[in-house]
């Protein structure tokens, strides 16, 4: 696999591949380090845990990073994404992740090139499998099977890359995947499972809120009323089972999609997401670049040993 794009490209056992290497490297606390390789974030858009989750990623796998944005990049005199991949190619980079605002732009941009890898942070409401596959890593550390798991995805689900990235994967792994959100915020491309936000606190094993994404559209109404109809509220959360998990990609508006009290309450692993994506993230980049991580490290473990 040269490059993460989309879950949709993606079977099932490589995904349970990507959990089973996270894991490996979260239970074993290390990693073998790679030779010197060189990382490319490319953010043209804003991102708080998905650049710094990944800075980090790279830091602790001994990466050198460079940080390209659209104010100190050639994006800013006309140069494409493309070419801006090719040049960093050209110059030795064997890892690019990149968020831009253009969705399946990076399709293409793939195609041209054989010794970079692209890693999709995200294009505009495209897809986000990292983010996905955090997610994915979060769940099954609380489960023991995704087969027949009632997962409901609740929000903007029209402009979210997250729930895109989602439906899919968690399809392919056998759950049972519901949507809530407000007739215009739909994507019946993705699924015309529609219920209330009532339904899903009762029958849900993961409630997965998103956030409203306002610069992507104008919203109508109060936020205030989003929360009472199609949010997480207090009284909601106390129908859920008592097993269920909640969880957010971030950034959180509280008291919009959730009151506020409940980010941090016994049923959320919204901060658990953010730190098992570090993990996720080293075990993508070790994928792409390396292979298989788990067999990997056992043998440098009994070299180390022997």
């Amino acid at each position: 696999m040269q490059h993460l794009l989309s879950m949709n490209h993606l079977t099932k056992q490589e995904i349970e591949n990507f959990i089973k290497t996270a894991r490996t490297i979260e239970c074993d606390r290390g990693t073998l380090p790679m030779e010197q390789t060189f990382a490319s974030n490319i953010f043209l858009e804003p991102s708080t845990r998905t650049k710094n989750s990944f800075y980090i990623a790279e830091r602790r796998l001994g990466m050198d990073i460079l940080d390209l944005n659209g104010v100190d990049s050639s994006v800013t005199k006309g140069e494409t994404l493309e070419d801006t991949l090719k040049t960093l190619e050209a110059l030795g980079v064997q890892l690019a992740v990149v968020r831009q605002p253009e969705t399946g732009i990076l399709q293409q941009a793939a195609q041209g090139l054989s010794s970079l890898s692209i890693i999709n942070a995200g294009d505009g409401t495209g897809e986000h499998p990292t983010q996905s596959l955090l997610d994915l890593y979060t769940i099954s550390k609380e489960f023991p099977s995704f087969e027949n798991l009632r997962v409901t995805i609740a929000g903007d689900i029209k402009h979210s890359r997250v729930a895109r990235s989602n439906a899919y994967a968690l399809e392919k792994l056998g759950a049972k995947v519901s949507f809530v959100a407000p007739v215009p915020w739909r994507d019946e491309s993705i699924s015309t499972d529609y219920i209330t936000m009532d339904e899903a606190c009762v029958q849900s094993d993961v409630v997965m809120l998103l956030r409203i994404q306002h610069e992507r559209h104008v919203i109508g109404g109060q936020q205030g009323d989003y929360l009472q109809e199609f949010g997480l509220t207090k009284q909601r959360e106390q129908r859920m089972k008592d097993d269920a998990i909640i969880l957010h990609p971030a950034p959180v508006n509280r008291g919009v999609e959730i009151e506020s009290s409940l980010v941090e309450c016994r049923k959320s692993r919204i901060f658990d997401q953010m730190a098992n994506g570090v993990v996720m993230r080293m075990a993508i980049i070790q994928t792409l670049l390396k292979g298989e991580l788990a067999y990997e490290y056992k043998n440098y473990q009994q070299q180390t040993i022997s």
